[in-house]
């Protein structure tokens, strides 16, 4: 349970890097931007590698799955946008699909 919490940190500080940079090149905010975007992409790095994984391929898999469901968190939070059911559908089936190729190999070795 501990590494869907390592992903969605991860996917916060992942998103929120992205953002400033988006807020400076897409929507004409200042420069100064560019420092905490990649502070903030140097923590979902570090992040990432707390993940109980034994191959980093398939905790990068996986966390696609909780980066979905964090994206459509920002956009109702940050971008006061409301997730349609179709969204949150699909990112359950993201998170199911996420956990299915993280556990997966647990469950085949048993």
């Amino acid at each position: 349970m501990l590494n869907y919490l390592w992903f969605f940190l991860a996917a916060v500080f992942e998103i929120a890097g992205c953002y400033a940079f988006y807020m400076w090149l897409r929507l004409g905010k200042s420069a100064l931007w560019v420092s905490p975007a990649l502070l903030s992409l140097t923590c979902f790095a570090l992040l990432l590698t707390r993940v109980e994984a034994a191959y980093a391929g398939r905790a990068y898999a996986a966390y696609g799955g909780l980066y979905i469901v964090t994206s459509l968190a920002w956009l109702a939070v940050v971008e006061k946008v409301r997730p349609t059911g179709s969204d949150w559908l699909g990112a359950l089936l993201c998170v199911i699909g996420a956990s299915i190729i993280l556990w997966g190999p647990k469950l085949h070795s048993s």
